[in-house]
């Protein structure tokens, strides 16, 4: 099914901001092997259900999700970032411009906080990190984050997306891969 069969026109859609994230709201993407784009948001809406740690198995990660199909809402999803895609699949021109998205906010939050711990190391003591000064510790925290704030993307098991190499082989593995977008609020 092509991404027009979907109900999504074949437009580019704006960054809204750098990363995607305004007052403390993000857009996250789960991409997800499914052959139909009801059963892709479905999936994806699981995903964003763990992460907000509604699977008793799962710790949240963000404090609630909104999908781009929910209409209720008035302050996430649609009516913060306008109009996305509910889903779409990656190879289509729309899938394919949600996965850029997500992937350089990825990589320019990794490349932000690596760039404020080399400044750590090279300008505070041991101690001025120790005590978190200009919020040191935090930054080597978000280098390493496995999810949240600073990870974009996700596997249907909710696992982030960390790597370009994690990313292709998902893309290269997956017959029938769907990106599914969220505003999430961390």
């Amino acid at each position: 099914m092509g991404a027009g069969a979907a109900g999504v026109s074949e437009q580019s859609f704006p960054v809204r901001r750098r990363f995607e994230v305004f007052e403390m709201h993000m857009v996250i993407y789960a991409l997800v092997e499914e052959s139909t784009h009801d059963d892709a948001l479905a999936t994806g809406k699981t995903v964003f259900d763990r992460l907000v740690g509604a699977d008793p198995h799962a710790s949240a990660v963000f404090d609630y999700h909104v999908t781009f199909d929910e209409e209720d809402t008035s302050v996430a999803g649609k009516a913060r970032w306008g109009e996305l895609p509910t889903a779409a699949p990656v190879d289509s021109d729309d899938g394919q411009d949600l996965l850029e998205r997500g992937w350089e906010a990825t990589k320019e939050e990794f490349e932000r906080n690596l760039e404020r711990v080399r400044e750590a190391l090279d300008e505070l003591s041991d101690e001025e990190i120790m005590r978190d000064e200009d919020l040191a510790r935090h930054a080597f925290h978000q280098v390493g984050a496995y999810d949240g704030p600073t990870i974009f993307l996700y596997t249907e098991n909710g696992t982030g997306i960390r790597h370009r190499g994690q990313l292709d082989r998902l893309l290269e593995e997956s017959e029938e891969l769907w990106i599914v977008p969220a505003d999430v609020h961390f």
